[in-house]
């Protein structure tokens, strides 16, 4: 993000988007009424390796996603991140409940997003953008392959107990899935999102106005195609998840 940006925590949020965040938690909660009612059970959410996974990217995941962003900044020159406490590793410096809700409900949310002042680095600056923007997304698709080169160098070594070896199994798949939900949903080319970042980069400057009217909605985009479209997000986690498991033999 930019330097003014207030970033991504409640009290930052209108009283429209605060509205629509509740008629959102509404609606969760209405469908998992139903669930209990239709003798559906709740799915995931009352699978423990589900909420172990969820806390494991809240924890781990997103403050590596947030650290990638302040460390690229950094390196290209921009001290911003370093001085505002930002390149850390430290969960508390990052994460947003907000966010951190959404992961546990839905598998894809934020961290609070690291300012960074483009003006501080030595590079082209277009160059410099879309490598602070990508370098967030490929923190969590890295994370994933990394669990995965983890859990098929276990799983050939240790013999666990059935049970155990399920359980693990199933948190090894929700941490990678999340991940990768990650990957696909902070490239979205909708403001707030890594992947705005990265179009406008590399469209004309006579686009800017555009962004900037683009991002008064971005938030509404967000939840919306989260909600109404969430194919735009599962089918390539699901490509890039079945390649991944191929790879690995999974």
């Amino acid at each position: 993000m930019f330097p003014g940006s207030s970033g991504r925590g409640w009290n930052s949020l209108t009283s429209g988007q605060k509205i629509f965040i509740g008629i959102m938690g509404a609606l969760v909660l209405y469908a998992v009424i139903v669930m209990l009612t239709s003798g559906a059970g709740l799915g995931r959410y009352s699978d423990p390796s589900w909420w172990l996974a969820g806390f494991s990217i809240i924890a781990l995941a997103l403050p590596i996603h947030e650290f990638a962003h302040a460390w690229m900044a950094t390196r290209l020159g921009d001290p911003t991140p370093r001085m505002q406490g930002r390149l850390t590793l430290n969960p508390a410096a990052h994460v947003d409940p907000v966010g951190a809700v959404l992961i546990l409900l839905f598998g894809f949310g934020w961290a609070r997003p690291v300012q960074w002042n483009p003006g501080y680095i030595r590079i082209n600056q277009r160059l410099g953008r879309i490598m602070v923007a990508f370098a967030g997304p490929l923190s969590n698709l890295i994370l994933a392959v990394l669990a995965l080169v983890i859990w098929s160098l276990v799983s050939s070594v240790l013999t666990f107990n059935f049970t155990i070896y399920d359980t693990l199994t199933q948190f090894m798949f929700f941490f990678v899935y999340i991940n990768v939900l990650l990957f696909v949903f902070n490239l979205l080319p909708l403001p707030p999102l890594d992947g705005s970042h990265i179009l406008f980069a590399v469209l004309p400057d006579s686009m800017q106005q555009f962004y900037g009217t683009l991002a008064q909605f971005g938030f509404f985009l967000v939840f919306g195609i989260a909600y109404l479209a969430p194919w735009v997000i599962q089918v390539p986690a699901s490509i890039i998840l079945s390649t991944l498991f191929q790879i690995f033999q999974i």
